[in-house]
């Protein structure tokens, strides 16, 4: 048996373990790709965002002198109407913003329905 003979199993079995390290590791071990990375990384940082402004829209609600009544308009109105009942009074514009943030807009008005006054 010449070299080259003795070294195929060990080059079969490096490449079959290597096969094998990266199934296991992509299945059950974590691992994503890159894009996977960036697109899990824009997803928590608009959750972040999210979070951190939906009480102040909360808070520019409540402000508003007709907040009773328009929150029983906003209770009236079907799910996928409240977010542009939201924007539409400019409570999820955010100061120096011109315009309302979608997600913003949409979790205070899930924030509003919840709301009893």
């Amino acid at each position: 048996m010449n070299s080259k003979e003795k070294l195929k199993p060990f080059l079969w079995g490096a490449a079959g373990g290597a096969i094998l390290v990266m199934i296991i590791g992509f299945t059950i071990g974590g691992w994503v790709m890159g894009s996977t990375a960036h697109r899990m990384a824009q997803e928590t940082a608009t959750e972040a965002v999210v979070a951190r402004l939906a009480p102040i829209c909360v808070l520019q609600f409540m402000q508003d002198p007709n907040r009773q009544e328009r929150l029983k308009e906003l209770k009236k109105l079907d799910s996928w109407q409240t977010t542009d009942y939201v924007k539409k009074h400019g409570w999820a514009t955010m100061p120096g913003e011109k315009e309302a943030d979608y997600n913003v807009a949409d979790e205070c008005a899930r924030r509003l329905n919840d709301l009893k006054l």
